[in-house]
């Protein structure tokens, strides 16, 4: 009977000895989730940590997505994947001030760590945030904002954490992912621009740990990570509800499939009639067809071998945009073998693209199909003609 006693004494000395302990801690770890915006440098959403220190009475923001817009060599750096995003901090209330009037839901998950963890991981921000080490090279997939606090929280806390499968739909490669949000916010043009920049690299499978690159993904991740039987999150909070806003439900007609589209039919038109001065306005259409093409080709080039984006690589886009048509368009009514030739390979070219279209390592976006269409069908004509 005494050693049961004391055995229920000391469970419950201990029990407020730990109680105490984890009390006595007086730091909150926060993973902050804001929700995609209405602009395309906010419609994959954003992520960053809120450290409470009640010792201080500090209650801080941790945001590693910032970099700094007046740097004279700006958009230089930007399009050569030069640009770097550096480590900052602000207060928790302008934090949420500025989400909440962008009208951006925002949410908090408290982070299940121990005294000793939540110190270090402190102390990890405070050295980060010198002038010697705050800053990095940003790269969209790898390493963001996003995937920083990933790496932080995940790998740096000392604990093997498990965390199951989060992606929805298996496989699914980057591409699809970056998809399906520019789709939420219908920016048509935009995903227009991303696939025509970004190459055969973003159509990779990937893993769960990869997905979270999207802070969507990252709050997955961490709702469904464990130490053991212990969950990472501790608690979830909403801290702003965005409100509905009906002017982002709209549908857009200008979309660059029709636009390209309506494009083809009138060229097309324009190639069977015969009025005066329709040999003057094919000859003038072809050669910006072919000049506008040829300098894309010429871009996607550069971006491949003359910056640091590497997710630029490999791209299958310059089967159509060829860079050579930057000189071919100064010859398209030339004589020469040579240059009949040269367009009677881009015809052939085209339709074998069209008719793989679906099938190549790289998904290529579909309201080009009537841009390579087009290409082919001018190609054909002028390698035929006679004038």
């Amino acid at each position: 009977m005494m050693r049961r006693l004391i055995l229920i004494v000391l469970t419950i000395h201990y029990s407020l000895f730990t109680f105490a302990q984890k009390d006595s801690c007086e730091l909150r770890i926060s993973l902050i989730t804001c929700s995609p915006g209405a602009e395309l440098y906010s419609t994959f959403g954003h992520s960053a940590l809120r450290v409470v220190d009640i010792s201080t009475g500090t209650d801080i923001i941790y945001n590693y997505g910032v970099f700094d817009f007046y740097d004279p060599d700006f958009y230089a750096k930007f399009v050569r994947g030069k640009l770097l995003y550096y480590l900052d901090q602000e207060n928790y209330s302008d934090f949420l001030h500025n989400y909440s009037a962008d009208n951006r839901s925002v949410s908090e998950q408290v982070l299940n760590l121990s005294c000793t963890e939540k110190k270090e991981m402190q102390q990890f921000l405070f050295t980060n945030l010198r002038p010697e080490n705050r800053q990095y090279k940003y790269d969209f997939l790898f390493d963001n904002c996003t995937t920083r606090l990933r790496d932080l929280v995940l790998t740096k806390s000392g604990k093997k954490y498990q965390t199951v499968d989060i992606l929805e739909n298996k496989p699914t490669s980057f591409r699809n992912n970056i998809h399906h949000y520019l789709d939420m916010n219908k920016m048509d043009w935009s995903k227009l621009g991303i696939d025509l920049l970004l190459g055969a690299k973003l159509d990779r499978h990937m893993n769960s740990s990869e997905a979270m690159f999207l802070p969507d993904y990252l709050e997955k991740g961490f709702d469904s990570s464990r130490f053991s039987t212990m969950p990472l999150v501790e608690q979830k909070i909403p801290l702003f509800i965005k409100k509905d806003n009906p002017e982002l439900s709209k549908t857009s007609f200008t979309t660059p499939g029709l636009v390209f589209s309506l494009l083809l039919i009138v060229i097309v038109a324009l190639s069977f009639l015969s009025f005066k001065g329709s040999v003057t306005i094919m000859a003038l259409t072809d050669f910006l067809l072919f000049l506008i093409t040829g300098m894309l080709g010429v871009l996607l080039v550069f971006m491949w071998t003359g910056t640091d984006h590497q997710i630029c690589g490999n791209n299958y886009n310059l089967c159509w945009a060829l860079p050579t048509h930057l000189f071919a368009a100064f010859f398209i009514r030339n004589k020469s073998p040579l240059a009949k030739k040269y367009f009677l390979f881009t015809a052939i070219l085209s339709a074998i693209l069209l008719a793989c279209w679906y099938f190549l390592p790289q998904e290529l976006n579909p309201a080009l199909i009537p841009v390579v269409m087009l290409i082919g069908w001018r190609s054909w004509r002028i390698s035929k003609s006679k004038k």
